[in-house]
């Protein structure tokens, strides 16, 4: 077995965590799915170990359809399914 230290096998960069990837989209448009199915977009402010998430300027899809609007969210940990990177700019107003 490999030990790591040459990266063998990988793309031939470092090794990233979950951690790392949670660490890197702070300030950025995520996508937060539910466990129930809803899907909240916006800028992640912060999270904690726990899941934990602090949104700004969150948006709440059901179904694929807007449903509301918040300035700043919380979303408790247990009931996130994932948390993607968002593939289009979040728009103001429209």
């Amino acid at each position: 077995m490999s030990t790591g230290g040459g990266g063998g096998g990988g793309g031939g960069g470092p090794v990233k965590t979950p951690s790392d990837f949670l660490k890197s989209i702070r300030g950025r448009p995520v996508v937060v799915k539910l466990n129930s199915g809803v899907d909240y977009r916006g800028i992640l402010a912060c999270l904690d170990g726990y899941m934990n998430i602090a949104m700004e300027q969150t948006e709440e899809y059901v179904n694929g359809q807007l449903k509301n609007k918040y300035g700043d969210a919380f979303i408790r940990g247990n009931n996130v399914l994932y948390i993607s990177t968002s593939k289009r700019a979040l728009t103001d107003g429209a």
